[in-house]
């Protein structure tokens, strides 16, 4: 099956959850609404897709709609605050007046704080559903809790996200080192929210953990490497500087980014999550980097 078409079916099952899942905020009042607003504003929702699309690699039979719900609020959150006119200044998002413009920035300050919240609640919540399954995983539900929010409070701080936007706005140089932490801060680590929180609560072997936030790292670092060849020339236009492809050429991040596609490729084998869904995800970022090399003369193996 397409990609697409994985992720159309998977858009679909997120968004109706995550308007269920609206009245868990609260009861109902401009913050709320101001959240509602920001969670139901588009998006591909590849994040919460990847944990069910691990889930569905494992067969497990535990439901992890919490969890996957918990990333995209941690994704949202981040959204809002990459907006504000204190960071990156954007008045649109995704074709609708991003939040600040809709409401206003304390409410939009505020509502960002209140969804990093919901995504802490997440966990709680899959934790009791996980206690309450047969899956033989039940009785790690505690080890599975702990494990689960040390990676998201480490994923959302100052070694992830938090730092990542710091680094984005006051990169202190532009070595391709400093470009991969930023990648890999700014986007990598919700990624690697996404990968571990699908791993355990899905049953995964916790002493393999450190290879799937490996998997992770790659994932991330394709998908940032991909996102900036596409957006090389716009970026150049609006002297964006942290973008990988400007600072380092396309040829060579063309190559990085097929590197870190046969080291992903090799570690879902390693993993067993070899679906037919992770094969499509791998077969089209493969597709893309061909796309690119062809475009730009690169010659790649």
């Amino acid at each position: 099956m397409a990609l697409q078409n994985i992720l159309q079916k998977k858009k679909e099952e997120i968004e109706k959850k995550i308007a269920d899942a609206v009245e868990l905020l609260g009861e109902k009042s401009r913050l709320r609404d101001a959240c509602e607003y920001a969670l139901c504003n588009g998006g591909k929702r590849f994040r919460p897709a990847l944990v069910m699309m691990i889930n569905k690699a494992l067969k497990s039979n535990v439901d992890v709609t919490f969890v996957a719900l918990g990333v995209e609020f941690f994704h949202t959150a981040s959204l809002i605050a990459d907006d504000l006119p204190c960071m990156d200044d954007d008045d649109m998002r995704r074709g609708k007046p991003s939040l600040h413009k809709k409401y206003n920035e304390a409410t939009a300050l505020l509502a960002s704080y209140a969804l990093i919240g919901a995504g802490y609640r997440a966990i709680y919540e899959n934790t009791e559903s996980l206690k309450t399954s047969d899956a033989p995983h039940s009785n790690n539900a505690a080890e599975i809790c702990c494990l689960a929010l040390e990676n998201a409070t480490y994923n959302t701080g100052i070694q992830g996200a938090t730092g990542g936007q710091f680094l984005d706005i006051y990169p202190p140089d532009y070595a391709t080192s400093t470009l991969q932490d930023v990648i890999h801060k700014k986007t990598g680590t919700l990624f690697e929210i996404s990968f571990v929180f699908g791993w355990l609560f899905s049953g995964g072997d916790i002493q393999k953990l450190d290879l799937v936030k490996k998997a992770a790292w790659h994932f991330g670092m394709a998908f940032q490497m991909q996102d900036d060849l596409e957006d090389v020339n716009q970026d150049n236009d609006n002297e964006k500087t942290v973008n990988i492809a400007s600072q380092i050429g396309i040829e060579k991040t063309v190559k990085m980014l097929c590197e870190e596609i046969k080291s992903l490729e090799k570690i879902i084998m390693a993993l067993h999550i070899d679906s037919d869904e992770f094969s499509s995800l791998t077969a089209f970022l493969a597709n893309k980097a061909k796309t690119f090399a062809e475009e730009h003369g690169v010659e790649i193996i």
